[in-house]
């Protein structure tokens, strides 16, 4: 351990623009260690914070050490309080030489307080949330030491794109097309309508939607709706690909990442069809492995609709959950 790397360390705000290359080279820096496949630009982080969420708090919080050298940073949104609870997710990347000596500990106390000042006028019960992947064992250790408890388990999956890939089949009168800007608001009820009895689930706004339309990873083709012969919005299919993170893995992986299927239009074969339908498309555009995401509890069936067309699973991400 590099003597620029040991206590004391000083928590601070954000600053901004000047923040961005140190932030960007301490999370690149923890993903490497996690294993977590995912390199962050600088582009992408500004695009972020440049066009925050409208309705959750947005909070940052940045450590130093004597130096002056960034050891740890968090990010804490806070989303807009239901009937029966306030919640807040919170990140935690320390520089693997610092961790675990305190970094951790101020980085929750900071978190915890900040929520319970963002909620004193609430009735409700506070919840701080946040994951890890099953090889982080000693933030997992930390996590449970500190009162989280694991409230949820997703998986990780990954399928051949060179492997034969089925021909979707659509409901006779369905038709399947990219979603056009115009349309988003129409694509954000069928998304709710989509997840609204799914865990945790939190509402889509439009100008979240929106700002997927400016991230550096979206691709219009990739963004594919299926209509109903009366013109309803039925299912979805957003995929994408991380040039990025490509470069950096030297892999050629696309993602499968919102699918679903509108309640009302269930056990129809649109699920297995939209699925079929990015896969297709990501092999088309020169992908070899494609990946997705989904709830080991997901009450639609979704796992075992990807196992059945070829998904295994890679590793496990465990949402935790703390009440203040």
């Amino acid at each position: 351990m590099t003597a620029l790397l040991l206590p004391p360390f000083t928590a601070r705000a954000y600053r901004g623009e000047i923040d961005l290359p140190a932030i960007v080279e301490l999370i690149n820096t923890c993903n490497v260690i996690d294993q977590l496949d995912h390199v962050v630009t600088i582009a992408e982080l500004q695009n972020d914070l440049d066009n925050p969420d409208p309705d959750p708090v947005d909070e940052l919080r940045l450590w130093t050490n004597a130096e002056g050298q960034l050891i740890g940073y968090s990010r804490l949104r806070v989303l807009p309080a239901t009937t029966t609870a306030q919640e807040g997710f919170f990140n935690i990347k320390v520089h693997p030489e610092a961790r675990y000596q305190g970094v951790e500990d101020q980085i929750l106390a900071w978190a915890e307080s900040t929520l319970r000042d963002l909620s004193r006028s609430l009735p409700v019960p506070l919840y701080l949330r946040t994951g890890a992947r099953d090889i982080q064992t000693e933030q997992i250790t930390w996590l449970e030491q500190h009162g989280f408890s694991v409230v949820r388990c997703f998986y990780r999956m990954t399928r051949s794109l060179v492997d034969p890939i089925p021909a979707p089949q659509f409901p006779t009168g369905f038709t399947v097309r990219s979603l056009l800007p115009e349309e988003v608001p129409v694509w954000v009820e069928m998304f709710n309508q989509t997840f609204i009895d799914h865990w945790n689930h939190h509402p889509m706004t439009v100008e979240r939607r929106q700002r997927w339309l400016t991230h550096p990873t979206y691709d219009p083709e990739l963004d594919q709706v299926a209509i109903a012969p009366d013109g309803t919005f039925a299912a979805f299919c957003f995929s994408l690909i991380d040039q990025e993170d490509n470069r950096w893995t030297g892999r050629l992986d696309g993602w499968i990442g919102d699918l679903g299927t509108r309640r009302g239009f269930r056990r129809l074969g649109l699920g297995r069809a939209m699925l079929l339908t990015g896969m297709h498309q990501l092999k088309a555009k020169g992908m070899d492995t494609a990946l997705l995401g989904v709830d080991a509890e997901n009450p639609s069936g979704a796992l075992k609709l990807y196992e059945s067309e070829g998904f295994r699973q890679q590793w496990s991400n465990f949402a935790y959950c703390k009440e203040l």
